[in-house]
C-alpha cells in the first residue's frame, strides 16, 4: 500500500482551482465510470488513485497507459476528494486538445455555449450533446470552465465522447455563417419550435442563465424559436432552466 507525498496532495488539492488547472495542464474526475470512460477514450492519465478494494473488484488497467498508479488508503482518498463520499478511484488527466474541423461542423449541428456560469448546467449540457449525438460543443471565453470538478462530475463521462472549444462566439459564427447554415437560439418573439422548419445542421445557441443570448450573438440569430409552455397564456414560471430547454430543443431536432 502505497501513501501519497504532500507535494502529490498538494498539486491534486490544487487543481479544484482553474488557475492551477490552467498553470499544469491537469483536471481532477472522480468515480468508477466517469474515470474508465476517459481512460477508453484514450484521454491521457498523470495519476490513477485507487484503493485495494477497487483493485480487486475492477482490475482493468492493464491496457491502459497511466504515467503512475497508486493504490492507497481510503482516508487517504478523502484528503484529495472533492466528493462528501469519496470514490475508491480518481484520477489525474492531462487536458486534452481538440481540431476543430471545419467540414464536419459545416454539415452538422454545433451547440453554442454563451457565458453559462453554473458548473451544473454546463456538465449537464454536455450530456444531452452526448445523448443527442451532438459531437461540437463551442463555449465562450467566459463560460464556466469545463474542467470545474463540478462540470466534469456533471458530464457523467460524456466529456470523454465530446469535443469542446473555448473560442469567441462571434467570430465563430461569423466565419462559418452562409445561407443554407442557420444560426438558431430561443426568444420569447420567436416561432414555436414545434411549427419550425429545422435542419440538421447549424448552430444552436444556449444563453446565459439569467441574461440569455448576448446582444452580440442576437444580431447573428437567422432562426428565432420559441418553447411554449401549456396552456398557453397560463401564469408559469418566468423561463426555463437553460439546460432543460437544450433537452428540449435538441429533443425536438433529433425527433424530425
Amino acid at each position: 500500500m502505497n501513501v501519497l507525498s504532500n507535494k502529490q496532495i498538494k498539486l491534486i488539492s490544487s487543481l479544484q482551482k482553474k488557475k492551477y488547472r490552467d498553470q499544469h495542464q491537469l483536471f481532477i474526475a472522480e468515480g468508477d465510470k466517469l474515470v474508465m470512460d476517459l481512460l477508453h477514450a484514450k484521454t491521457e492519465a498523470a495519476y490513477l488513485i485507487y484503493t485495494k478494494d477497487w483493485r480487486n473488484l475492477s482490475n482493468p488497467l492493464k491496457k491502459y497507459k497511466i504515467e503512475k498508479r497508486i493504490e492507497v488508503e481510503s482516508n487517504q482518498l478523502k484528503k484529495i476528494s472533492n466528493l462528501k463520499n469519496p470514490s475508491p478511484i480518481l484520477g489525474v488527466f492531462h487536458i486534452p486538445k481538440f481540431k476543430i474541423q471545419d467540414d464536419i461542423i459545416q454539415n452538422s449541428l454545433s451547440l453554442l455555449i454563451d457565458d453559462i456560469q453554473d458548473p451544473g448546467n454546463l456538465g449537464t449540457i454536455i450530456r444531452i450533446a452526448d445523448w443527442f449525438g451532438i459531437q461540437n460543443v463551442f463555449c465562450s471565453p467566459n463560460t464556466v470552465d469545463l474542467f470545474n470538478p463540478k462540470v466534469i462530475q456533471a458530464t457523467m463521462g460524456a466529456i470523454s465522447r465530446i469535443k469542446i472549444s473555448y473560442t469567441p462566439l462571434g467570430d465563430l459564427i461569423k466565419k462559418h455563417q452562409k445561407e443554407n447554415f442557420p444560426i438558431y437560439g430561443t426568444f420569447l418573439e420567436g416561432e414555436i419550435i414545434y411549427k419550425s422548419d429545422l435542419r440538421n445542421k447549424g448552430f444552436i445557441i444556449m444563453g446565459n442563465e439569467g441574461k440569455g443570448i448576448s446582444p452580440e450573438l442576437q444580431q447573428l440569430v437567422s432562426k428565432k424559436l420559441f418553447i411554449p409552455n401549456y396552456p398557453a397564456n397560463q401564469a408559469t414560471s418566468e423561463s426555463l432552466n437553460v439546460s432543460v430547454a437544450c433537452s428540449i430543443i435538441c429533443s425536438e431536432f433529433r425527433r424530425r
